[in-house]
């Protein structure tokens, strides 16, 4: 039996409606996109706990003008069936992939200057770049979430990410309440049939064996306070252009809001969007505060001691794609609007996750600082 809740009109959970379409392995794990006017992919088999097609990636070979692109044959029993650049698998259908050599340097090339990708599926097309696909270490570390939240949690799931959204890149923006909560929000996206690749700060990637997880799963790097910083767009971007789902915390730290609410955002996530034209998904989250405290070995033990007894119930909601069609980034402040909008967002989803608690959290950590230099005045 299961600890985890999907909402009843959720139709992306375990045991939900059939014939929802997942693309969760898009063909052709990248190597390195953008160098030189042309991209390079290959691609890699490694069956997934759920896998029942095989996936193999295969490179064509293309003139100077045109980029390698990867493409995926899905089995079956029709030999040499293939996919295109958009190729999805359905609900029950998983292939997994590994991480090429190279994909480091892929992650860091990104778009071209002034690249425009329109958003969907479409956006793949647009660079003709082989697409994104998920990396066995980061299945893994999906599965694992959800067995690590189990015994600390109860978590519930609700909301959907339209099939359309599922084929093409994607954002998603969270917000942040507590260490505890990028295993939660990871463990919602196992739930949901999602595997985003997460923008992480450069820490986590110095760290020795952290690192080394981090790159192999295929996340994002981002040196916040270091002078490439304004790199993370181009990067990001080139994620994206390549078909991937990435998930960020537009707020950049855990909230310090004494009513736990999301703070005023950076603007990176924003810039991003209306660079590229990627829609972007709300995903708020609520509970997961309770589980681990703020900072400090002993605080830390003490709370997630006291969630192994109580267990408290950690919500992930993921919203409506939030509407930025009529920002031109390049209009002045654009991207704090955008921005602003996203904090909006999450922040309506929030208030549905929290109706008991709508000013103040009905559990405060005692460790965790209080601030209000970046609270969020909601736009009208």
């Amino acid at each position: 039996m299961t600890d985890v809740e999907q909402g009843a009109a959720d139709p992306v959970a375990d045991g939900g409606a059939p014939g929802v379409r997942v693309d969760l392995s898009p063909a052709g794990s990248v190597d390195a996109v953008g160098v030189a006017g042309a991209s390079t992919a290959t691609g890699s088999d490694a069956g997934a706990a759920d896998a029942t097609a095989e996936a193999t990636g295969s490179a064509a070979a293309a003139g100077s003008n045109t980029a390698d692109v990867a493409r995926a044959e899905v089995g079956g029993d029709a030999a040499g069936g293939a996919a295109a650049a958009n190729a999805a698998v359905s609900r029950d259908t998983v292939a997994g992939g590994s991480v090429g050599a190279g994909m480091g340097a892929g992650m860091g090339a990104g778009m071209g200057a002034g690249g425009v990708v329109t958003g969907g599926a479409a956006a793949v097309a647009a660079v003709g770049g082989g697409r994104w696909r998920v990396p066995l270490t980061w299945r893994v570390l999906l599965f694992l979430a959800r067995i690590v939240v189990m015994p600390v949690a109860r978590l519930r799931v609700t909301g959907d990410v339209p099939a359309a959204l599922r084929d093409g890149p994607v954002m998603f923006a969270a917000n942040h309440v507590g260490p505890f909560d990028p295993v939660a929000v990871t463990a919602a996206c196992r739930v949901a049939r999602l595997a985003p690749r997460l923008m992480a700060t450069g820490g986590l990637f110095r760290a020795p064996v952290v690192g080394a997880v981090m790159r192999a799963a295929g996340h994002i790097r981002i040196n916040r306070r270091q002078a490439d910083v304004g790199d993370a767009v181009d990067v990001v971007a080139g994620a994206l252009a390549v078909g991937s789902h990435v998930l960020g915390y537009p707020e950049g730290r855990i909230t310090l809001d004494p009513g736990m609410w999301p703070e005023r955002g950076k603007t990176g996530m924003a810039r991003v969007a209306l660079r590229t034209g990627v829609p972007v998904v709300p995903v708020a989250q609520w509970g997961a505060h309770e589980v681990a405290a703020w900072g400090g070995f002993g605080p830390t033990v003490r709370t997630l001691v006291r969630s192994l007894l109580r267990r408290p119930v950690v919500r992930v909601h993921f919203g409506a794609p939030v509407d930025l069609s009529d920002l031109d980034a390049a209009v002045p402040g654009a991207a704090q609007r955008a921005t602003d909008r996203i904090i909006d967002a999450i922040t309506a989803e929030l208030v549905k996750l929290r109706v008991d608690e709508p000013r103040l959290p009905r559990y405060v950590d005692p460790v965790r600082p209080l601030s209000t230099q970046r609270r969020h005045r909601p736009q009208r």
